[in-house]
């Protein structure tokens, strides 16, 4: 349990290096900064202040999403970045749930964003690899990597963000570090033994899987309520995701389940009904997205309850969430997220506290 280590997700903003010093001060191990064009800022400009007001913590896309940049640029970035922080960087990669949606598209194919890796660990190896541009394929490879303008001498790990079981075998198939939305024990510690089972099945020891729970939650005084301010704030936006992709499933067609949670369906077919009355009925994902993951909109309030909240969330008291992540700990997560909202900063020093019941 004392080898768990400890990270911050942020949705970006230009100045989030101040909230990633304060975390490397706590000791945290890693921040990882969100890819989501439409409702914050950009990662790059954000690690790059970051990688210089920092010394020791990890800097990672939280997650990139491939289509945002060509693989080229996305590996001269991230290799810019090694060279202002040597072997701090951290490559995060899923398909691009929340920074697609905020545009009306749909995820990255797994192929595509297969191929997305493999040109941009080969560019970083110096290889000259073929890559489609416009239609046509053309070999490409890094052409002054001698210069030291970039740094791919210090290695840049890879992770994945994979929810589903395709997404997984690809995570084994590349040997990356996993990430996974985790909302309580109970479904984090089953997903990880399926995890486990796919890492092995490709031939992969058991002890090389890096497993990150990304979670989202509050620390809560005594007896303070799981849909007060503080708990609405800091956990009510991971219990409105439901809402969001209910609203995704339905009103963009697509033949999905409604809701993730069956036990909050009733919830998610209200909201959805809401939903259909948004002023931009072509583009109702400009309103359903507002705020993804950041803040609770006063619309979407009424559906989100208390049940919902500790649903979706580690919410509790100091002493009830050290056992749940010890929990995590025990089963074999080897780093834990903790999503920090903007304008809730103060969070880190809750967070913070629960980090040193680990040290």
């Amino acid at each position: 349990m004392n080898n768990l280590r400890f990270g911050i997700a942020i949705p970006t903003a230009a100045d989030s290096w101040r909230l990633v010093r304060r975390a490397e001060e706590l000791g945290f191990s890693h921040a990882w900064f969100f890819d989501t064009q439409m409702l914050s800022a950009d990662p790059f400009v954000a690690m790059a202040a970051a990688a210089m007001k920092t010394t020791r913590i990890r800097l990672g896309t939280g997650v990139l999403i491939p289509s945002n940049r060509i693989a080229p640029v996305a590996a001269n970035s991230l290799a810019s970045l090694n060279k202002l922080a040597p072997g701090r960087i951290a490559f995060g990669i899923s398909t691009g749930f929340t920074g697609r949606r905020t545009m009306g598209l749909g995820a990255v194919k797994l192929a595509d964003m297969e191929e997305y890796i493999r040109i941009v660990q080969a560019l970083w190896r110096g290889e000259t690899v073929e890559m489609e541009l416009e239609g046509t394929r053309r070999p490409i490879r890094m052409l002054n990597p001698e210069l030291g303008l970039v740094n791919v001498r210090d290695p840049i790990p890879l992770f994945i963000a994979a929810s589903g079981p395709r997404g997984r075998r690809l995570t084994a198939k590349l040997g990356a570090g996993w990430i996974d939305n985790v909302a309580d024990v109970e479904r984090g510690v089953a997903v990880l033994q399926e995890m486990r089972a796919t890492w092995q099945q490709a031939g992969r020891s058991r002890e090389d899987l890096q497993a990150v729970a990304w979670i989202g939650g509050a620390v809560l005084e005594e007896g303070e309520p799981a849909d007060g301010p503080r708990g609405m704030a800091l956990a009510g936006p991971r219990a409105a995701m439901l809402l969001h992709r209910a609203a995704d499933t339905v009103l963009a067609g697509h033949p999905a389940p409604l809701a993730m949670r069956p036990e909050f369906a009733a919830s998610a077919e209200a909201y959805v009904a809401h939903a259909r009355g948004f002023t931009e009925p072509d583009a109702y994902y400009l309103s359903n997205h507002r705020g993804h993951l950041m803040f609770v909109r006063p619309d979407e309030r009424p559906f989100i309850t208390a049940e919902m909240i500790r649903g979706t969330s580690f919410i509790g008291t100091a002493p009830d969430l050290t056992r749940r992540i010890g929990a995590l700990a025990d089963a074999g997560f080897s780093q834990v997220v903790f999503s920090i909202p903007p304008g809730q900063e103060q969070a880190i020093e809750d967070w913070g506290r629960i980090r040193r019941a680990f040290a």
